[in-house]
């Protein structure tokens, strides 16, 4: 019996692991079928870039809008938007209605960038006039919502500056330390949407797993799980989203521990054996938890694949326009995660 979560794919397959055993892959292993393709894996389309790479330095975007009038006027700045998840971020935004502002944050190597969105420029700024920045268009743009996808090194410098100046924000990146992220919040009373996973579909299927172990502990004791995880090259360490996901099966009673997910960075293994699509090779999530019976009986297939960056993309817009409606709403509480945005139940 086999229970297979698939937010991307469609899967119709019952695993035989006698016969190949997908989560401790080698290069000796004679691969009949490709994962992907025993998934029916259908590809999504794919978007138009974002950015157009230029030899000067401006970049430009031609966007189709699909503007809900209801967002018109809500302001945003992504810092970070030189990156891939920030110009998807951009994308998305822009596509729902939302303005954003002539001016961004970003690292040193991207001050004096300028993109173009559909004939609106955004100048990138560096660190040392972030503050007079960020203070300016917040004066201009009373509506101001913040989006942060930066690095890790600067989510908590960030954070402190958006809590100084007293702007809402939404912290989609990842790393920092976390407790000091939440207590500086805190302290401000600024509003925030602080979450490491911005799918709403992958946040949804995380809070199912953590009610099923908090409400049926050790259901699965004496299971055997294994974990794939397949990222881009460039992600060497093991995804936050794998290592929730295992935390729960560890409440249910399976043994398991991190050092045990078997990490497919290899590109020749990610389209081969997973089933990635070529042109997704720079940017996916591929996850699949099984777990066994005792005696080999019985087994379970959790998987969640994602290619691209548009799931992220799409939960930041709807985390703005959540937050931009608490900060209308002058609401009692100050600090929200994306499971506040899903119970919400509003999104697009």
């Amino acid at each position: 019996m086999a229970f297979v979560v698939t937010p991307s794919f469609n899967a119709s397959y019952t695993t035989r692991r006698e016969d190949i055993n997908l989560l401790n892959p080698c290069f000796e292993l004679k691969i009949e079928k490709p994962f992907g393709n025993r998934l029916s894996c259908r590809t999504p389309i794919p978007r138009k870039p974002l950015v157009a790479m230029a030899s000067n330095s401006v970049q430009s975007v031609a966007l189709v809008s699909t503007v809900d009038p209801r967002n018109i006027g809500t302001s945003i700045m992504v810092n970070g938007c030189t990156g891939k998840v920030g110009r998807a971020v951009l994308e998305a935004a822009i596509a729902a209605g939302l303005n954003p502002v002539p001016v961004a944050l970003g690292g040193p190597e991207d001050v004096g960038k300028i993109l173009d969105f559909n004939g609106k420029q955004i100048e990138i700024h560096g660190p040392y006039d972030r503050e007079s920045i960020l203070s300016s268009a917040f004066k201009e743009y009373t509506d101001l919502i913040v989006v942060d996808y930066t690095v890790p090194a600067a989510v908590n410098d960030n954070a402190a500056l958006y809590c100084k100046v007293g702007v809402p924000f939404v912290m989609g990146t990842t790393g920092g330390d976390r407790e000091l992220l939440y207590k500086t919040v805190d302290d401000s009373k600024v509003y925030a949407v602080i979450s490491p996973q911005m799918g709403k579909q992958v946040v949804a299927f995380l809070a199912a797993m953590e009610i099923m172990s908090e409400q049926f502990p050790g259901a699965f004791s004496g299971y055997d799980l294994q974990v794939m995880e397949s990222h881009q090259a460039s992600k060497l360490d093991v995804s936050g989203t794998a290592k929730a996901v295992i935390s729960c099966f560890q409440k249910l009673g399976a043994e398991f521990e991190e050092e045990q997910v078997k990490l497919i960075r290899d590109p020749r293994l990610q389209v081969e054996m997973v089933g990635v699509p070529e042109e997704y090779l720079s940017g996916h999530a591929f996850h699949m938890y099984h777990l066994t019976s005792p005696d080999g009986t019985v087994s379970f297939e959790f998987q969640h694949n994602v290619c691209g960056r548009s799931i992220y993309a799409e939960g930041t817009v709807d985390a703005i326009l959540f937050l931009a409606k608490k900060v209308r709403s002058n609401a009692d509480k100050r600090i929200y995660d994306m499971i506040d945005v899903l119970r919400e139940g509003n999104m697009r």
